[in-house]
């Protein structure tokens, strides 16, 4: 008897996971955004996969995250815009980056109408993803421990943009 509910619980145990995962793979797959949303600048993915590198493809399309500390855009502190590697959409001008040590480049506040956010439930848990508001690229997450005057952190992927330093 005690054998057969200690395999019942790890059934059980299994069949929650693979519904978790499950779950996880099918929000994945909506590229940044849970709402069906179509975006301004739309492609099939054989021309994202051309468009793009393949550590751009990974963060951008399939919601990938590069590893902490790998990003030059992390240490780049001239004067200029932070705009999407997807669509060139500007997304944060340098005056609103800090840094925060978490080894991603972050920012209290993106340029009106440049970031969108959805909710992200993958990893089994809730988190806020932000994504280009022009083509849905993966961006990265928001968080609320930034700084003054926001309280946000939008926690970015570097590979994920690209500086345009401001011309003097």
């Amino acid at each position: 008897m005690k054998g057969r509910r200690m395999f019942l619980g790890l059934l059980a145990g299994a069949a929650a996971g693979i519904f978790a995962w499950r779950r996880q793979q099918e929000d994945r797959t909506m590229t940044a955004t849970k709402t069906n949303k179509t975006f301004e600048l739309d492609r099939t993915e054989a021309e994202w996969r051309q468009a793009l590198t393949p550590e751009q493809f990974h963060v951008l399309r399939k919601h990938g995250t590069e590893r902490p500390g790998s990003s030059a855009l992390n240490r780049e502190k001239r004067p200029g815009m932070f705009a999407c590697a997807g669509c060139g959409q500007p997304l944060f001008s340098s005056e609103t980056k800090y840094e925060s040590g978490t080894g991603w480049p972050s920012f209290w506040q993106p340029l009106d109408q440049a970031v969108e956010t959805s909710v992200d439930r993958s990893l089994f848990m809730t988190r806020t993803e932000a994504h280009c508001r022009r083509c849905g690229g993966h961006l990265g997450h928001v968080f609320e421990d930034g700084p003054k005057p926001t309280g946000l952190r939008y926690c970015m992927n570097g590979v994920a943009m690209t500086f345009q330093p401001k011309e003097s």
